[in-house]
């Protein structure tokens, strides 16, 4: 009986040594939004608008791993309308612009947000994903 009591504390023992090393969440996100390695924070992420570098140049980190997929692009769509659409309506109430200089100026706008975001958000993502051990990020023995 006793060596049924001592088995669930060796297979958390087992597990702990799995996940020695934990990785900063934040700062992983951080790293990936100013579109860095979210390992060593120097190499570049991104070599090029939305493409993820295979490895990290500087410390080798493999990051073709990633499954970003199309959340970027969901929370860019999530950020830019919740961002416009009250100030829109805000423009619209207090200084009654003709409508194509409101079309003109908003869509601008949001062309522009959305282009700045995307890449950030997907850096973000990736940095999340490699903090967390998703998908191929964990390691396995």
């Amino acid at each position: 009986m006793s060596d049924i009591s001592q088995a669930p504390s060796s297979l958390s023992a087992s597990s702990a040594e799995v996940h020695q090393e934990e990785r900063d969440t934040k700062r992983a996100m951080l790293r990936g939004w100013s579109r860095k390695c979210p390992n060593c924070g120097s190499g570049p992420l991104l070599k090029s608008y939305l493409k993820v570098n295979d490895s990290c140049s500087v410390c080798r980190e493999e990051l073709h791993h990633h499954r970003a997929d199309d959340g970027p692009a969901y929370l860019t769509i999530l950020f830019v309308g919740h961002l416009m659409a009250p100030l829109l309506h805000l423009v619209f109430v207090k200084w009654r612009p003709e409508p194509m200089t409101l079309f003109t100026i908003f869509a601008v706008g949001c062309v522009g947000l959305s282009l700045y975001l995307l890449p950030r958000l997907k850096g973000a993502i990736v940095g999340y994903q490699w903090a967390r051990g998703m998908g191929g990020f964990g390691k396995s023995l």
